[in-house]
């Protein structure tokens, strides 16, 4: 176990080696040619292209396990402590002011955060480093299966993309939209995600369950599917894997991750469609999909976009359809935080999401009435959703026949 002073201490250090492991190196000449796949693949996830790309990712994953695993416990230990010294209820809900000052010269708790934030900036440029010093092999592997199926890939080069998608999400350089490796870069950083929350998605197992788990028209029709802004397409892909007679889609404003969505799904022989488009403005008929759903799409967008994303889903849906979003907790009522931890420290952390991991519209996202808004767009919201959905509160929509 480490005791405070050796956190402390060792906090600097790790650091500066997260930095020094990224300065001073040289690009690969562009005469060495390699694609994506020239070490083979772990199962369904390709493995990074040299061992030393590979070793920097163990390296952040395993230092953000540990920062799961030890760090979180301890800095919540911290936060609580201190709450408690100061006559507040830490099981309670404190404003973000009060907590600022009571915590702002913890080093454990300031230790813990910067560690959050500095091992995702420093993988994030890890992996971009490795695409951008050798673009001209990852494009053309991109393109070379542009055309591929199964599945098709639409662009829309002349799309007006909207402000509020522009900005680097998850400190993810270039966001979703102004990178063209932003897929990659998202898909191998989304796996530290997982693992440090004790979840496993190498393979897609956490897409793949909720697939498994997606709820269906009572009359168990299903011929076509919508994934509302599907990113990389892992549940778009998931979702096809179980309803393999079915049409599925994917849409998303991001023209980088579909175009890696497509290719990995055409490796796994998947036949999805993906397409450049708006969640709020699909661009589909009327009453087209029997099941509509989203995953993690809602806290990144602006509360009237979700708002008008919700709305189209029920346009799409046909009557007696399902619409189940999947996000952070999207049940309460107006005003409650959709978040699983409502005491002072899950505020406290939704907070550091927000403000410094480039959550921008979280806190936009918290004070969304969100069963609310789906009656108003003329659901039949049941905010208790699937039995099977774990220990998340959930809600699913069904459109009235």
């Amino acid at each position: 176990m480490l005791g405070r002073r050796t956190l402390f201490n060792s906090a600097a250090a790790i650091s500066s080696y997260l930095l020094a492991t990224l300065g001073g190196r040289r690009a690969r000449a562009k005469t060495h040619s390699f694609d994506v796949e020239n070490r083979g693949t772990t199962g369904r996830l390709e493995r990074l292209p040299s061992l030393d790309t590979e070793s920097r990712d163990h390296f952040h994953n395993g230092i953000r396990g540990w920062r799961t695993t030890k760090l979180v416990p301890a800095s919540r230990d911290r936060f609580n402590t201190i709450l408690k010294a100061n006559g507040h209820d830490p099981k309670k809900d404190l404003p973000l002011p009060k907590i600022f000052e009571l915590i702002k010269d913890d080093h454990i708790i300031n230790t813990e955060v910067r560690i959050y934030l500095d091992t995702k900036r420093t993988a994030h440029k890890h992996y971009k480093r490795e695409f951008e010093q050798n673009a001209d092999i990852y494009l053309a592997e991109l393109e070379s299966y542009d055309n591929r199926g199964p599945g098709t890939l639409e662009f829309n080069p002349e799309m007006d993309i909207p402000e509020y998608t522009k900005h680097e999400i998850h400190q993810q350089p270039g966001g979703y939209v102004g990178s063209p490796f932003a897929g990659a870069i998202y898909h191998y950083g989304t796996n530290a995600f997982y693992l440090a929350r004790n979840m496993e998605n190498h393979q897609d197992e956490s897409h793949n369950r909720l697939g498994r788990q997606m709820a269906s028209p009572p009359d168990g029709e299903v011929k076509r599917i919508l994934d509302m802004g599907c990113g990389i397409g892992q549940l778009t892909i998931a979702l096809k894997e179980r309803f393999a007679n079915a049409e599925v889609c994917g849409v998303d404003v991001a023209a980088p991750m579909i175009r890696y969505g497509h290719m990995r799904a055409v490796d796994l022989d998947v036949g999805v469609h993906f397409a450049q488009r708006l969640a709020e403005d699909t661009k589909f008929p009327d009453n087209h999909f029997d099941i509509v759903t989203s995953y993690l799409l809602h806290h990144e967008v602006t509360k009237e976009a979700s708002k008008k994303i919700i709305a189209e889903a029920y346009r799409v849906l046909r009557p007696g359809g399902v619409y189940f979003p999947i996000d952070f907790y999207t049940g309460g009522g107006s005003g409650s935080r959709n978040s699983f931890d409502t005491s002072a420290f899950g505020s406290f952390m939704q907070w550091v999401d927000h403000r410094w991991n480039n959550e921008v519209w979280r806190m936009e996202y918290t004070d969304l009435d969100f069963p609310g808004a789906m009656r108003i767009a003329g659901f039949d919201v049941d905010e208790d959703g699937p039995a099977a959905w774990r220990r998340r509160h959930n809600i699913i929509g069904f459109k009235p026949t």
